[in-house]
């Protein structure tokens, strides 16, 4: 983390506010002797909301505030006073985060559009004061509702990048080459073996002041999606993408079974890729005359497009772009929600272990005490009314 401030991954606490106690005080006023209840109402406590801004493209903000809490609910007071509601906790989170139950690896919600809001944990209710209680026979109940208890939960928060094409292949076969050159963005780049360590995002410019978002995803190795390398931590970013350009470059062995290569690990990590529109790009092509590429054009996979390119000499890169553009548009390839399933929860621990996020999380508090109410109310569903 010298180098990246790149955070797609954190495990932290929630707490909604708890309900304000209804009050159980008498009306007592100078020529009022039969002043009756007028307990108030108690305040609804805080929730948990989670809203998309798209401002923000990692959890960073988040790897260092462990602990959200709501504000609790006031409790009522006389003179049919309301308490005060709780404080709602609103986490801003950047658009394409998914929130997964830490113990359970339950899926909880997903945040995909910014400005949206999602509660992910309700603030207890208010208990009702002693006058909603009063009847004919009895006129003078001693007794008000308690509040709802406070809900807590330990979440997961995983980010899937949100791009419309996202490139695919092994380590060095020129994906941060392919981006820098087409795009603003500046990953690293160097003419010594290495991998990305970190998505990047470029915006690629079409014409007629058209442009698409790419992704560049960090190298995939042949046993990711049982964990190898870093390919199962980042192979999640490539499911929200709507277009898949696998890359492969034009001096391996084998250019098709690289290809299945790594299109087994999608099929491996989550079947449902494979309904993504593909796209194959032979890379380092500037290395090959016309009479090599024919002889190896026979040799591609069937039924998806291919170009051979070369980011350096700019061989096909217009090409490339027509492709891109003319797939990312077909009314077959829109984007779909994705189905988002639960974490096995061995896995998930794995996960947490190597995020360096299987720490427990623990808050402690002081319960507050109410002076005022001596006697607990026992009460069924049916009591409570929507405020």
């Amino acid at each position: 983390m010298a180098e990246s401030n790149f955070v797609d991954y954190v495990k932290i606490y929630c707490r909604s506010g708890k309900g304000g106690r209804g009050s159980t005080h008498m009306r007592r006023e100078k020529y009022c002797p039969n002043g009756g209840p007028d307990g108030g109402d108690g305040g609804r406590g805080g929730h948990i909301i989670l809203r998309g801004n798209r401002n923000y493209w990692t959890l960073l903000h988040l790897k260092y505030d462990r602990h959200a809490m709501a504000g609790h609910g006031e409790s009522g007071s006389k003179g049919r006073s309301f308490g005060k509601d709780g404080a709602d906790k609103i986490i801003e989170v950047p658009c394409g985060t998914v929130v997964y139950n830490a113990e359970t690896g339950e899926y909880l919600c997903d945040v995909t559009e910014d400005g949206q809001e999602v509660v992910l944990l309700k603030g207890g209710r208010g208990g009702q004061g002693n006058w909603h209680f009063k009847t004919a026979t009895r006129q003078a109940p001693s007794f008000a509702q308690p509040g709802e208890p406070m809900q807590e939960m330990t979440v997961i928060m995983e980010l899937k990048l949100l791009a419309d094409v996202g490139l695919v292949g092994f380590p060095n076969a020129g994906k941060s080459t392919l981006l820098s050159s087409i795009s603003a963005a500046k990953p690293k780049i160097a003419d010594y073996p290495f991998t990305t360590l970190e998505p990047n995002l470029g915006i690629v410019s079409y014409h007629g002041g058209k442009s698409f978002v790419m992704a560049d995803i960090p190298g995939i190795i042949e046993g990711a999606s049982q964990g190898k390398g870093l390919g199962l931590r980042f192979l999640r970013h490539i499911e929200r993408n709507s277009l898949l350009l696998f890359m492969v470059p034009a001096d391996s062995d084998d250019i098709r079974k690289e290809y299945e290569v790594l299109l087994n690990e999608l099929r491996t990590f989550n079947p449902e890729m494979l309904d993504k529109q593909r796209v194959l790009a032979v890379t380092k092509s500037d290395m090959l005359d016309q009479e090599l590429m024919d002889e190896i054009e026979p040799t591609l996979p069937e039924g998806i497009p291919h170009v051979f390119i070369s980011s350096v000499s700019g061989l096909g890169i217009s090409v490339l772009k027509d492709i891109l553009w003319e797939e990312l548009n077909k009314e077959s390839n829109k984007i779909e929600d994705i189905v988002h399933r639960p974490k096995d929860v061995t896995r998930l621990q794995q996960e947490l272990k190597d995020m360096g996020e299987d720490e427990d999380i623990v808050y402690e508090y002081e319960e507050d005490v109410d002076d005022d109410d001596d006697i607990d109310y026992e009460y069924e569903e049916e009591d409570w009314e929507e405020k």
